[in-house]
């Protein structure tokens, strides 16, 4: 067995015009399929510890020294993008009442969570991502995480990501990553948002 890459659950083209056919191809078959490459390479040397990156990422230090970079960078591409795909729609969607209630809860308002979320992704320096977790105590957080750092590292349950290395959006948005931010929540896949969410508490 080895990590493979995932289809894309939709067109290469569905999400337009928010994200252009030619990021998408680029983005899944070469950027997404070189974490699975480089992930695989990485894991072949020590058999021992398995192939489950979600139980691996957990706990960082279990991870033999001499691949454990590799895999944070490229085994945490691998789940960050394998998610991401999952939480964009061609199809619009509505925010879940129990999804809105949570968030509610959490930032006061959800005009005030997409400000918080925004905000996160717009000034996360350089590459990296935007997410909406499950902390440790059950409640919704905003954060975002350098490279390809996944929040499972922290002991959080991300429930919606957001791509901002500039391969995600520059095709189409150049150096305009607020325009980008927008778009995204024009297709973000709520129902599947609220499937994570009920997964996480």
């Amino acid at each position: 067995m080895s990590i493979t890459l995932p289809d894309l659950p939709y067109a290469y083209d569905a999400l337009e015009p928010y994200i252009d056919a030619e990021t998408m191809t680029l983005h899944h078959d070469k950027h997404h399929a070189t974490y699975v490459a480089n992930a695989n390479a990485a894991l072949e040397k020590h058999p021992e510890i398995g192939e489950d990156l979600e139980a691996l990422l957990a706990n960082v230090e279990q991870i033999p020294a001499d691949i454990r970079q590799a895999l944070i960078n490229n085994g945490g591409g691998h789940l960050n993008h394998a998610l991401f795909w999952e939480l964009l729609s061609p199809e619009k969607k509505e925010v879940t009442t129990e999804v809105e209630a949570a968030i509610n809860e959490a930032f006061g308002s959800f005009a005030a969570f997409k400000d918080a979320f925004t905000a996160a992704a717009t000034t996360r320096f350089g590459s990296g991502w935007a997410w909406l977790v499950v902390n440790k105590e059950g409640k919704l957080e905003v954060l975002s995480t350098a490279n390809q750092d996944t929040p499972i590292s922290q002991g959080l349950k991300p429930i919606l990501a957001l791509d901002v290395w500039e391969h995600a959006y520059y095709l189409n948005y150049r150096n305009v990553r607020p325009n980008y931010i927008k778009a995204f929540f024009e297709i973000i896949n709520w129902d599947k948002v609220a499937e994570l969410y009920a997964a996480a508490k």
